[in-house]
């Protein structure tokens, strides 16, 4: 392990630091409810608050904490979650569709925003944007044009940063030039999910962690939900477990693939090293297959840094010297700082990068945020509540969208190690290559 790896380092998310007491939750089950979701992150608490709100009797249960998932462990990045460009999903679902899921994308964004600043919910929430770079010439040649089609086809504000003017944005000089997006924000994840507990307690939701639900039975007055600490009958069930998604809903768990992100945070900086990294405050990320995102901390103190690390899982002893490494390569600036925190989440991916919502089997669900969800989570968690009180405006573009899974696949990606590494080889030849032509 590297000698900058500080010997306290907490294998823990540094976004539970300082949080302060949690509000009660807990208690002894309710034998039957109108509505069981199962899932306390963004996605499963935005529901439970629509339908608490809406005089629905409604219970969160976990299987952790409430929170425990990646809820209070992603990198604080929100962003308008759609992967797939307007072409692309024009290609498979024609022009009306791809543009209805497009700007869902953006939707979220705009909802989450008026959320936070409309209810004064304390989650260090900024509009400060994101700075999207490019690791060699030719992508940024290629991310200048497609930032300017979706500019004039979708109205995605955007302006692209030469090389020559990159520390402007980023204090590097690996890359090869970039894409700021103005409208993208920052937030402090664990607070925000903190805030959205509260809202949905105040809303009359019970919320009960450590709580593992073992089945569920579909019966005449709706479903039978077995958990750790009792059995409930609730004529509605919400499922929102995302990258936590598990054997209880095969039909689901065949439609996500559980990916590990792992994240560091360094010690406390100086001000001004901290200022000439990120001069603007913005997000970062950058246009790897295999993606890194970085950011400061909202006290700007510290930088933290995250991505996958390895073809497969590994620990958050050896992801911290991983990053650590990578981290040193883009920001030299930072070899020699400490890291005082290291710890991974669990992501979920879908076979056609689009997050997946809807009814299955009378189980409603909302997951697959391909590791974009801040903000879509929250947002399709809604309208699944909108849905469960059967109110038109809980429709989305992505209910009736296929749901794709692949033959032989129950949740286990076997597939992922080869995928991640060679992916990881065609990010470091073309490094290479680029390092070896400017030099």
């Amino acid at each position: 392990m590297g000698q900058a790896l500080t010997k306290e380092m907490r294998h823990r998310s540094w976004w539970l630091e300082d949080l302060g007491a949690a509000p009660q939750t807990g208690g002894p089950l309710p034998t039957t409810v109108d509505v069981l979701v199962i899932g306390s992150g963004y996605t499963g608490l935005n529901a439970a608050q629509v339908t608490a709100a809406g005089g629905r009797d409604t219970l969160v249960v976990d299987a952790g904490d409430p929170g425990f998932g990646c809820s209070t462990r992603n990198g604080g990045q929100v962003s308008t979650s759609v992967k797939p460009s307007l072409a692309a999903l024009t290609a498979r679902f024609g022009e009306d569709k791809a543009r209805a899921i497009r700007q869902t994308g953006a939707d979220a964004l705009e909802w989450l925003g008026d959320l936070i600043e409309g209810e004064g919910l304390d989650a260090d929430f900024r509009r400060c944007g994101r700075f999207h770079a490019a690791h060699t010439p030719q992508h940024y040649e290629t991310l200048t044009r497609e930032a300017e089609q979706m500019k004039r086809a979708e109205g995605i504000e955007s302006f692209a940063v030469p090389r020559a003017e990159q520390r402007s944005e980023l204090g590097t000089d690996t890359y090869f030039g970039g894409v700021v997006y103005p409208r993208h924000c920052s937030v402090h994840p664990a607070k925000l999910h903190r805030a959205l507990l509260r809202r949905a307690m105040a809303a009359g939701a019970k919320v009960v962690g450590q709580c593992k639900v073992t089945g569920i039975e579909k019966t005449g007055q709706g479903f039978t939900v077995a958990t750790g600490k009792g059995r409930v009958q609730a004529r509605d069930v919400i499922v929102a477990t995302n990258g936590y998604t598990g054997g209880i809903t095969p039909w689901m768990q065949r439609r996500v693939i559980p990916i590990g992100s792992y994240i560091i945070v360094t010690e406390e900086l100086p001000q001004e090293v901290v200022d000439r990294l990120f001069p603007t405050d913005r997000m970062a990320s950058d246009t790897c297959k295999v993606v890194y995102y970085y950011r400061a901390t909202p006290d700007r103190k510290r930088i933290l840094f995250g991505g996958r690390v390895t073809t497969g899982e590994t620990d958050t002893a050896d992801s911290a010297e991983r990053l650590r490494q990578s981290m040193c390569r883009i920001f030299p600036d930072l070899d020699g700082a400490g890291i005082s925190h290291s710890w991974n989440g669990t992501v979920a991916y879908t076979f056609d990068e689009l997050a997946h919502t809807g009814v299955h089997d009378g189980i409603h669900y909302a997951m697959g945020y391909c590791g974009s969800g801040v903000s879509m989570a929250g947002y399709l968690g809604m309208r699944t509540g909108q849905k469960v009180l059967g109110l038109d405006e809980g429709k989305t573009a992505f209910d009736d969208l296929p749901k794709p899974t692949r033959p032989f696949y129950t949740g286990r990606p076997w597939f992922l190690p080869a995928a991640v590494g060679y992916y990881r080889w065609v990010d470091a030849r073309q490094c290479r290559a680029a390092a070896a032509a400017s030099s």
